[in-house]
């Protein structure tokens, strides 16, 4: 997901309300309404008090009638339902389906058991990060991925010119984008159980990470057990005229305890996970052993390479990068990105990427690139805000135990 600031830009919204007329402020918000994407879901999130807020392009609520602390909390005590139709999701498609996409991202696609998908990374020729992507074997023929809205139209180019090239060379392999879903993602402990009221398919023998194709409040849909939280959760890609309908569904079915919730805490939740937000943690000039997913590349990649810029990555992996991903625990103020990070003689070692107010551990957490060496769990830093340096220490991510549902 990409996009920055989501959290404070949720604060300051909540405080204009309270303290403004709230009409005035609609006139405000909605004021480039026109010019903005709407998913299906965009009437019933007004009709249920969202915030709306221009983002990637897209008309998304950014909270709703609770603040985005209560969201979060709530999100791991009872569950989220969140509105992510702004992302985009693509079939790749034909025999050579695996061996085109492992040109473009660093993960071991063809070791994938069918139903199954991980986390990837789509590279440039200078190793650096395109966009990170979910990506699935459907089946040895069928690809299914979803990528960030801020990075559609690049990644869509840069998918489609490889694919020419690749076609030209006799490959056998198509796209088709699915437009004509919508996605929804249900995270936090009652995800499974109340999604369960709603499919005949045995949600328990499905575990984190695994895919399927099946029937969902009578509508097809394509079921990940992923998302963007750090808890149980799934995300649902569902034909868009039954995408309303299920969103009721889910919300009876939990009798108010899953909550509607946005970007805003959206935000808090990934970054109280360690999770990247691509734009911010993650860019073009960073690779994916800066970023701390070198677990990401599979072994056979690793030994093998054949993706764009790994001979940089490869490098790094040997050498070891010159910068790392690293979480921090911080005084005063929190960190916002560009917040510079400095060792203890005032010298720049870093700087904050993303950075906030854990409403679960109710203390300061950021992320961001320091140089190696002072990259390690307990170093004590000083981290700049707004012209004045706080302590903070490194710590590891994530922040908030993840709760992802595996086989015992």
């Amino acid at each position: 997901m990409r996009g920055g600031g989501l959290w404070q830009l949720g604060q300051s919204i909540t405080r204009r309300i309270a303290q403004a007329d709230k009409k005035a402020v609609a006139r405000r918000c909605f004021a480039s309404e026109a010019e903005l994407k709407k998913t299906v879901l965009y009437d019933f999130h007004i009709a249920h008090g969202g915030k709306m807020v221009p983002f990637a392009g897209w008309s998304m609520p950014i909270q709703y009638k609770d603040s985005i602390m209560d969201s979060t909390v709530n999100c791991r005590e009872n569950g989220s339902l969140f509105d992510v139709s702004h992302m985009c999701g693509l079939s790749l498609k034909g025999k050579d389906c695996i061996p085109f996409l492992e040109k473009l991202v660093i993960a071991d696609v063809a070791g994938l058991a069918p139903g199954t998908g991980t986390l990837t990374v789509f590279t440039n020729e200078k190793g650096g990060a395109i966009d990170d992507s979910v990506i699935t074997k459907v089946k040895d023929d069928h690809l299914y991925l979803v990528v960030n809205a801020g990075c559609r139209d690049k990644d869509l180019a840069h998918i489609e010119e490889h694919m020419k090239a690749y076609k030209s060379k006799g490959g056998d392999v198509s796209w088709h984008i699915h437009d004509e879903r919508s996605l929804l993602a249900l995270q936090g402990p009652l995800a499974a159980p109340v999604l369960q009221h709603l499919t005949k398919d045995d949600l328990s023998k499905l575990y984190f990470g695994e895919f399927r194709i099946l029937e969902i409040n009578g509508a097809t849909c394509f079921l990940t057990r992923t998302g963007y939280t750090g808890e149980d959760g799934f995300e649902i890609s569902v034909p868009s005229e039954n995408a309303v309908d299920l969103a009721k569904a889910i919300l009876e079915k939990s009798e108010g305890k899953v909550r509607l919730t946005g970007l805003g805490a959206r935000d808090s939740l990934r970054l109280e996970a360690g999770l990247c937000l691509y734009g911010n943690d993650m860019e073009q000039h960073v690779t994916p052993i800066e970023a701390g997913l070198t677990w990401a590349i599979g072994k056979r990649r690793r030994s093998e390479g054949g993706f764009l810029g790994a001979e940089v990555i490869l490098k790094q992996l040997a050498d070891g990068p010159s910068i790392r991903r690293v979480g921090f625990f911080s005084s005063g103020p929190p960190a916002r990105s560009h917040s510079e990070v400095q060792d203890d003689k005032a010298n720049k070692i870093g700087e904050i990427t993303s950075g906030g107010f854990s409403p679960c551990l109710k203390k300061n957490i950021a992320m961001g690139y320091v140089k190696s060496g002072s990259h390690k769990a307990g170093t004590k830093v000083k981290i700049v805000v707004r012209g004045k340096s706080y302590d903070g220490v490194v710590t590891k991510m994530p922040f908030v135990p993840t709760k992802y549902y595996k086989p015992s």
